[in-house]
């Protein structure tokens, strides 16, 4: 399975940014998903995650509230919507699929990861 994201860019503090993570393979559908994120000069943190098969989801507490993970399943894409953007979310963000339908947080437990879309966010 390859996962493709995208929707990266630069933006203002405050602006919203909708990133989207395609996957090559549409069984993906069974799959958990997550969004993480690297900073430069920092290690690879758990942004959001969803489940298969129902709306669990899971958040980081920097995010909870402002970033919202959704998948599209006939379209096998998953979706990150971020809202109130700060300085600090600026970071390579990258997908992450799971096999299996359980959330997941740990980035050692997914199988799969798309090359990354950066997000900048200006002050």
């Amino acid at each position: 399975v390859q996962l493709q994201a995208s929707g990266g860019g630069l933006v203002q503090a405050g602006d919203s940014l909708t990133l989207s993570c395609a996957a090559s393979d549409h069984t993906v559908s069974n799959y958990a998903m997550g969004w993480f994120r690297q900073a430069p000069g920092k290690e690879r943190e758990f942004v959001a995650a969803i489940g298969w098969g129902g709306p669990r989801t899971a958040y980081a507490d920097s995010v909870k509230g402002r970033f919202t993970i959704s998948r599209d399943i006939p379209k096998g894409t998953v979706y990150l919507q971020m809202n109130s953007l700060r300085p600090e979310d600026t970071a390579v963000y990258y997908c992450a699929g799971r096999r299996g339908a359980s959330i997941a947080t740990n980035a050692g437990t997914f199988d799969y990861w798309g090359q990354g879309t950066l997000v900048t966010v200006s002050s």
